[in-house]
């Protein structure tokens, strides 16, 4: 793993506070026939979200992460534009399958204490998903960054996040943890913010402009 130390070094400051899981309270969740196994990322910061509480799995793929937080008892609600992708968690979850880039919001009106996001991005998308969390609730979100492009695909730059750029979405948030770099296993660069939206934090208004 190769992620820029200083970064690191404030993530480990900011959440000198907090509790991760213990193994004995993470699910023994491991990779089946219908999802992977959940990221690393996911697990990690999913003490975050208010016990019991609700979450939005947006793009949700196969369910890996719809699972994980079913085995935590939270509410699911699971979000994709594939209908094997919602069938595969259609008896633990909420689905609902919609083409969400070309078609409405299905969402209006609703929000949860925790949102996430992992492998997905489409701009035009952001104050919607902002919106989605609660005061109080928290946006984990994992995907692709820039640099990417070197190691395989997504390499286009309107699925690549640039640098910093979920610290520029999550403006005026509590912002957990953030880092940008490279794994392995595939090798691959990703982004990824653990960011907790204040009571009365409004959608960056840059968001609202773009």
């Amino acid at each position: 793993m190769n992620f820029d130390a200083r970064i690191n070094h404030s993530f480990r400051k900011m959440t000198s506070h907090t509790l991760p899981p213990t193994a004995d309270t993470i699910p023994a969740i491991s990779a089946s026939h219908c999802a992977p196994a959940p990221s690393a990322w996911i697990v990690r910061f999913a003490h975050l979200v208010r016990p019991q509480g609700s979450v939005l799995d947006l793009a949700c793929g196969m369910g890996r992460h719809t699972r994980f937080f079913s085995a935590l008892d939270h509410t699911l609600t699971s979000v994709d534009k594939a209908p094997e992708a919602t069938r595969c968690v259609a008896d633990i979850a909420e689905t609902i399958t919609a083409d969400i880039e070309n078609n409405a919001w299905p969402l209006t009106g609703r929000s949860f204490d925790g949102v996430v996001v992992t492998n997905y991005l489409w701009r035009p998308l952001w104050p919607l998903i902002l919106d989605s969390v609660k005061p109080g609730g928290v946006l984990i979100y994992e995907t692709f960054a820039q640099g990417n492009e070197a190691y395989g695909k997504p390499s286009r730059p309107d699925f690549l996040l640039t640098p910093g750029e979920l610290l520029q979405v999550c403006a005026g948030w509590n912002i957990v943890a953030y880092e940008h770099g490279l794994l392995g296993q595939p090798a691959r660069v990703v982004q990824r913010i653990a960011a907790i939206r204040p009571d009365g934090a409004a959608v960056p208004a840059a968001l609202l402009q773009a």
